[in-house]
């Protein structure tokens, strides 16, 4: 096994399932959890519905009642302990040969710097792996699936403030962080953004920022309005891509998105490619209708549809960060 090459699938390629995480933690959701769940539970059933398989994890009974009262009958739901929802940092990364081989890599997890650690959240990862009948390595640092976006041909996207950031990794340099993301995930070129968006809690994840949506392809926002809070961070990472020689393609921002005066990390970015669908998340805002439309015109061969996802936000994240795929085994 170690003399193949292993590589991590773009999102695109075939998927055998997505899971995805139930929100169930009144402290994590204050306010917003009836919210969340319907938002959740609407993404699922979306998917589901779509034609492919969607394993939903729910934390106990109670939790489990509750989803199925709002999902489609084609989700299938699995009772775990797992903390929070965010599966795309907390679940495997499967990476494949191209023959027909997978293997998961798990990391260390430490609650995004230290900020949020929950009961759970440190196993999921490793039990969803092997009781879907793969071999599981561990690496020997820290990383985030929501801190990076692969393009499937070696190329990876990721921001220096989440991977370069000392909550993380202290003692690894750049030089270093490249060459365990090769043997790791089989990425041999890897574009440097700056920031991730203003008042993201995972320090920048670059899938609430950039998504690669074609071999050297990456999308990115385009600021809407003059008030626009984060118009330099996307300059910024515009100018990197184009200087890395990646094609860029915008998609319009959901603008200022605020709660109670507070800049929310607002993105369509955070969208999720499933086999049939994708899922965008909206706000709101009166660019919404701009934004899924944009994403439309990136994966012409498969339906985009936008679902409110504010809730989700509330508690951290968005439909992408709540849930990882598993690829096929062919891809």
């Amino acid at each position: 096994m170690k003399d193949r090459t292993f590589r991590m699938p773009p999102e695109w390629a075939p998927q055998d399932w997505l899971w995805i995480g139930f929100p169930h933690d009144p402290v994590e959701w204050p306010d917003v959890l009836p919210r969340a769940q319907e938002q959740i539970a609407a993404f699922a059933s979306a998917v589901a519905e779509s034609g492919q398989e969607v394993r939903l994890l729910v934390r106990d009974e109670a939790n489990e009642a509750r989803a199925r009262e709002l999902v489609s009958a084609a989700v299938r739901l699995e009772r775990r302990r797992y903390g929070d929802v965010w599966l795309r940092d907390t679940g495997p990364l499967v990476v494949t040969d191209g023959q027909g081989a997978r293997v998961a890599r798990r990391f260390g997890f430490n609650g995004w710097g230290g900020k949020y650690l929950m009961d759970g959240d440190q196993e999921i990862g490793a039990e969803l792996a092997r009781d879907a009948g793969l071999e599981v390595t561990v690496a020997d640092w820290i990383l985030e699936g929501g801190a990076l976006d692969g393009d499937g041909t070696g190329l990876v996207a990721t921001t220096e403030q989440c991977l370069l950031n000392p909550n993380r990794n202290p003692r690894l340099s750049r030089a270093d962080l490249e060459a365990r993301l090769l043997r790791d995930l089989g990425y041999d070129r890897v574009l440097w953004l700056g920031d991730g968006l203003i008042n993201d809690h995972t320090d920048g994840h670059v899938d609430n920022l950039a998504r690669f949506v074609a071999p050297n392809t990456l999308a990115l926002p385009l600021p809407t309005g003059a008030d626009d809070p984060n118009a330099e961070i996307y300059a910024d990472a515009k100018r990197r891509a184009e200087a890395f020689g990646v094609a860029v393609r915008d998609v319009p921002s959901p603008g200022r998105i605020e709660t109670d005066g507070r800049v929310e990390p607002a993105s369509y970015m955070n969208f999720t490619i499933t086999s049939h669908l994708v899922v965008v998340p909206t706000f709101g805002s009166p660019h919404d209708a701009d934004g899924v439309a944009a994403i439309a015109a990136l994966f012409p061969g498969r339906e985009t549809i936008g679902l409110r996802g504010d809730a989700v936000l509330a508690g951290g994240g968005g439909f992408h960060c709540s849930s990882q795929q598993m690829p096929a085994a062919a891809a």
